[in-house]
């Protein structure tokens, strides 16, 4: 698998199944016209077992955070 690194510009927070290994690094503006940056896999990997027992991803493969990156996120935010 390739090492080079994707780059995705959303309007949300997002976690897809289908980015995992992809590496991914996702830049969003929220509703308040801030930039965030971060690193799909890393965010992922640190935090599998919590995004693997949400409802939302076991039914639609994804989460999804339209106003802001999660707290329990927000120590893998690329400055």
């Amino acid at each position: 698998m390739s090492k080079e690194t994707n780059n995705l510009t959303t309007k949300r927070f997002v976690i897809r199944k289908s980015l995992i290994g992809k590496h991914t690094i996702i830049t969003f503006v929220n509703k308040k016209q801030e930039s965030v940056s971060y690193n799909h896999d890393e965010v992922y990997t640190t935090h599998k077992e919590r995004f693997d027992t949400m409802n939302c991803f076991a039914k639609y493969k994804n989460y999804t955070n339209s106003n802001a990156m999660p707290a329990f996120c927000r120590d893998l935010q690329i400055k």
